[in-house]
């Protein structure tokens, strides 16, 4: 066997290799004989970048007999309440008769359940190797630079027009490059240099976001008693799942919502997936509890519910008060378990970032003060298209909708239930203008 290439990267294609293999039920050796690779290459590659995707249990215990488990008091208090539902105390921990029902096929090659004819029926925790999420996990972790070069006058005439036109549409300058960058010259940071010495007709007052990032106060401790609807649901629980299952980081979703003029009137419910920043907007009437939970059921219904919970496994949010009655969200009206929702600490924002990031491009079309409520489910839903149709670095140069595999059935199920559609690159439109009869 020629092995070779062992102090470069693995690539795309070699993990393509590496998950067909899998699925094919090879062994290691047979997998890294056909990429020139060592068999502990692969080992370590399915091992560092698999998916875990959480098992679906009753109440959410992978006790072997939580079904028929009637035990109070485990923890040594005098509360009355079954200890398998309870969200204060994991009983697993301190029950001396849990058994877990975990399968552990996947502490032996291939380490994953790719292969595993019992998979599709299978609701315990399962492992999965993707070729595309493990080559989007490791370029995360890999930081990349670009280089500008030289141009004529000629090039940087035709630059300065192609840009010049597209940031008048209010189309983010990373969306532009992402879309055209084989017709630029120059690296995304040079464009950014040009602009900063006032070389390019757009300046940067055009540009919505020259961002500058103060230093984070130290967190705060907490004094008092820990409200009721945060008990068991804490952001430091969050974390601490989080050690145990990839589902937590790349599986789970950020929800917040988004307010228009201070007051009553109509404001929007976003969500976002960590797996591919898809955002979804939902227009709420007003920001009680019951619009939040009219939207879980409307998924539900429309997706059933075992669809929601493979999309909406985990949820975070904030503290605000459409979000207190954890319970009814967490389970239908049926008392089936759909989601499991955790609660970022107080003024700790920055603890779901990514939809608080995200946000800006509603800004962009819909600024702060102005009113909610002429716009209607069709206006967010053309926004919702417009801002997911986005092309941005941190996803390879791609737009959230391009990210959603053709056999993400769920993804396009839910694509399908919403009307989400990618717009076109160059009709991407974030600016008030988007809705002209407004």
């Amino acid at each position: 066997m020629i092995i070779n290439n062992e102090s470069a990267q693995l690539n795309m294609s070699e993990r393509i290799a590496i998950e067909t293999g899998i699925c094919r039920g090879e062994s290691f050796k047979k997998i890294a004989k056909r990429i020139s690779r060592h068999p502990t290459t692969v080992s370590h590659e399915v091992k560092a970048n698999r998916t875990c995707i959480k098992g679906h249990f009753y109440l959410g215990n992978n006790c072997k007999f939580v079904k028929r488990c009637s035990r109070t008091g485990l923890c040594n208090s005098a509360c009355p309440y079954s200890c398998r539902s309870c969200k204060g105390h994991n009983c697993n921990e301190i029950c001396d008769h849990y058994v877990s029902s975990e399968c552990t096929r996947y502490l032996k090659p291939p380490y994953v359940c790719n292969n595993c004819p019992d998979k599709k029926l299978c609701c315990k925790t399962k492992y999965i190797y993707s070729a595309k999420y493990a080559d989007a996990a490791v370029t995360r972790r890999r930081s990349e630079s670009r280089i500008g070069i030289r141009i004529t006058d000629e090039q940087f005439r035709e630059m300065d027009e192609l840009i010049t036109k597209y940031v008048k549409k209010g189309q983010p300058l990373t969306h532009i490059y992402a879309e055209h960058e084989k017709e630029l010259p120059v690296c995304l940071r040079s464009i950014y240099n040009y602009i900063d010495a006032g070389d390019m007709t757009i300046k940067n007052i055009d540009l919505r976001r020259k961002t500058g990032y103060r230093k984070r106060k130290g967190k705060k401790s907490q004094t008092g008693s820990l409200q009721a609807y945060r008990e068991g649901r804490t952001y430091e629980e969050f974390q601490k799942n989080a050690k145990h299952s990839l589902i937590y980081e790349y599986e789970s979703v950020e929800m917040d919502t988004v307010l228009g003029r201070k007051g009553s009137g109509k404001r929007l419910l976003t969500m976002i997936f960590r797996k591919n920043s898809v955002m979804l907007l939902f227009l709420l009437p007003d920001g009680t509890a019951d619009s939040v939970k009219s939207v879980f059921n409307y998924l539900e219904f429309g997706l059933g519910i075992e669809t929601f919970r493979r999309l909406f496994p985990v949820i975070l949010t904030d503290n605000g008060s459409e979000f207190k009655r954890p319970i009814e969200l967490e389970y239908n009206d049926d008392l089936m378990p759909r989601t499991s929702i955790y609660y970022c600490d107080p003024m700790a924002s920055w603890q779901k970032s990514r939809i608080e990031k995200n946000h800006e491009f509603i800004r962009y079309v819909i600024p702060k003060g102005v009113s909610m409520n002429g716009f209607t489910d069709e206006d967010i839903t053309l926004l919702m298209n417009h801002i997911n149709s986005v092309k941005r670095p941190s996803l390879g140069n791609k737009a959230p909708y391009e990210l959603i595999a053709d056999d993400d059935e769920d993804m396009h199920e839910l694509m399908y239930l919403l009307e989400m559609d990618l717009i076109p690159a160059d009709e991407v439109h974030l600016d008030p203008s988007l809705f002209k009869s407004k």
